[in-house]
């Protein structure tokens, strides 16, 4: 039997055609009526601490603006670097979202020797959600303002230090670039595994000073353990009106060090969704339950810092924060 190739292949372009619409048909579906299931919301750190009391009260916001459970799962390790891999190498589907913060995606590529992904190639950065000032607490027994514990350490170079959370964290950058922007101040790094050894630290007096965020300290300043004195951000805090920035007390005009949070998905994630997600999320940031809870742990919601805008806002941090990290000559491994 004789084939008509010309024919033949008419069919078969036929048939590729026809596969690649309905492809395109069921893509289109499927976005067009995204969500219509659970979302999981990865938080790359262990339960309890701020960025994971802030990554739940969230999820519930969101939850509820999209009409679909988000389903928080602590994913802790390598300071945030475990759980955002696994968000890197998941489908962008919108269904896989990651919650991350000023350590994942600013600090990490300066930091490490060999990372696992790339914090602007490897995400599609939907929303920044969040903002919280760094302090700098003190050993009741410093004293009174910050420019008088500058002038101490000035005078004695070898005899004050400052303790942080661990070294090449966020709370260590925080310590530095006071020195740094205090002209080298020789203020000694003592690096801790964590606040929760860090404050222990500073209120027996083995330390003098700590970089910490405000919802960590507050509290053991208003009982008087340890003293605020200085708020690394552009006003001070309603929950903390006494506490002057750090600008106020040592005559800067622009000393701001914030913690970030932001909303992230594997890259790729389709425009359509990337909106969607984008309209969620200002609606639930604009919640009033939202909002009642992230005061209470100093954190500022940040609505309308979405898609292009998020991800250069990454891109800047990561810009600022180089110099500083570099002037460390530390790695992680």
């Amino acid at each position: 039997m004789c084939i008509d190739k010309g024919r033949y292949w008419r069919l078969v372009l036929r048939s590729f055609s026809a596969f690649v619409i309905s492809a395109f048909s069921i893509l289109a579906y499927a976005q067009g009526n995204y969500p219509n299931r659970p979302i999981k919301l990865i938080i790359p750190f262990p339960p309890g601490g701020p960025t994971d009391i802030y990554g739940r009260i969230y999820a519930q916001s969101l939850s509820q603006v999209l009409g679909v459970p988000v389903v928080s799962e602590n994913r802790g390790g390598a300071a945030g670097a475990i759980g955002s891999a696994e968000v890197k190498r998941g489908n962008p589907d919108g269904y896989t979202l990651l919650f991350a913060t000023v350590s994942t995606h600013s600090l990490y590529n300066l930091l490490s020797n060999k990372p696992q992904y790339d914090a602007i190639k490897d995400f599609s950065h939907i929303a920044v959600i969040g903002e919280a000032p760094i302090v700098f607490a003190f050993n009741p027994a410093m004293p009174s303002t910050l420019r008088e514990f500058v002038e101490q350490v000035r005078a004695n170079p070898s005899k004050f230090a400052y303790g942080s959370s661990g070294e090449g964290t966020f709370l260590h950058y925080a310590g530095e670039r006071l020195k740094v922007t205090l002209g080298g101040l020789p203020l000694q790094h003592i690096p801790y595994k964590g606040s929760g050894a860090s404050l222990p630290a500073l209120m027996g007096g083995e330390i003098s000073m700590t970089a910490d965020t405000l919802s960590t300290v507050i509290n053991h300043h208003k009982s008087g353990k340890v003293r605020i004195m200085g708020i690394a951000a552009n006003k001070r805090f309603p929950i903390a009106p006494d506490i002057p920035t750090v600008n106020e007390a040592l005559g800067l005009t622009d000393f701001q060090i914030m913690a970030w949070y932001a909303i992230m998905a594997p890259a790729g994630l389709p425009d359509a969704i990337l909106q969607k997600l984008a309209v969620a999320n200002d609606k639930a940031l604009s919640d009033p339950t939202l909002l009642e809870r992230t005061s209470a742990l100093s954190i500022q919601a940040t609505p309308g810092i979405t898609g292009a805008q998020a991800t250069q806002f990454v891109r800047q941090d990561i810009e600022r924060l180089s110099p500083v990290i570099k002037s460390l000559n530390f790695k992680l491994d």
